[in-house]
């Protein structure tokens, strides 16, 4: 008989001082090949965790990106992305239909990769932007709950956790603080659902990001670590000190991850706002993030 192989168990990363960079400081699309190119990298420069984003379904092999995480003794994290026509917050059936199907394609991948997690915006489109009106509020999410509830239904079954990200108000008019993030958990009501909080996003709409974080409490699912200038964490203004006593004190255990985004493709480039460089070249950028925060959680 043949001998049958084994592919190697992924670890879990459920620590604070685990740190992860997301393949966009490098590449974009993500392929097989780029998985295959990029996750060495990642863990040569020390990372514990490598975040993948499903931009499309079917443009990596998951199966294929387990085996070689596994083999690298790599843990994975998922993040959803949410361009035009993925949207929970509008009133049509078809979109709201798709975008679920995508986000139960996503929880599935989490699954098969041991991610705690599905990462990102998911309740509407990055960059579709409106004037929405405080007594509108509650019936858009309203809608958004109503998206979002197979989906959290799938994650508890699967033993992920739906990390919903607010953004800046210059890419979505919906949830842009932990304070609303809050808000559609509870309408979804949920133990499957919790937040991802992003250093970015924060610094811009957080009066007090370490407060916020705090307030967001064991809601935490997730931590984007990025530059206030979408670059390396620790090389800009940010208060990381605070912020990372907050995590400690709402009880975060779980992975911190580096986002930041690569200037070589055009459509996310323009989509992140990328206009120069970030650093002297990703692997840079991704570097010094490492060091800077295994320092500040060595001094927590």
């Amino acid at each position: 008989m043949a001998e049958r192989h084994t592919r190697p168990a992924l670890p879990v990363a459920r620590d604070l001082t685990a740190i992860g960079a997301n393949i966009w400081i490098w590449e974009s699309p993500i392929t097989d090949r780029a998985i295959a190119e990029v996750a060495p990298r990642v863990k040569e420069l020390g990372f514990d965790l490598i975040e993948l984003p499903i931009e499309e379904p079917g443009q990596w092999d998951p199966d294929r990106a387990a085996e070689l995480l596994g083999d690298l003794g790599l843990a994975a994290g998922i993040c959803c992305v949410m361009p035009p026509g993925r949207d929970l917050a509008v009133d049509d059936d078809e979109v709201v239909r798709g975008t679920g199907e995508y986000l139960r394609h996503c929880v599935d991948v989490a699954a098969r990769l041991g991610s705690g997690v599905v990462a990102g915006p998911m309740y509407a489109a990055v960059g579709r932007l409106w004037r929405l009106e405080q007594d509108e509020r509650p019936a858009v999410l309203a809608r958004v709950a109503a998206g979002l509830a197979p989906v959290a239904e799938l994650a508890a079954e699967r033993g992920v956790k739906l990390a919903i990200e607010p953004l800046n108000r210059y890419e979505t008019s919906l949830i842009n603080t932990v304070e609303q993030g809050l808000e559609l958990l509870a309408a979804v009501d949920s133990p499957a659902c919790g937040l991802l909080l992003d250093s970015f996003h924060m610094n811009v709409e957080e009066k007090d990001p370490a407060a916020a974080a705090r307030a967001a409490g064991d809601r935490i699912a997730h931590v984007h670590a990025c530059g206030t200038d979408r670059g390396s964490p620790g090389a800009d203004s940010f208060r990381w000190p605070e912020f990372l006593a907050a995590l400690k004190d709402a009880g975060y255990v779980g992975p911190m991850s580096i986002e930041s985004f690569t200037a070589a493709n055009e459509v996310i480039a323009t989509a992140a706002s990328i206009w120069r460089p970030l650093a002297a070249s990703p692997d840079a950028l991704a570097a010094d993030g490492l060091a800077f925060l295994r320092s500040a959680l060595a001094d927590r």
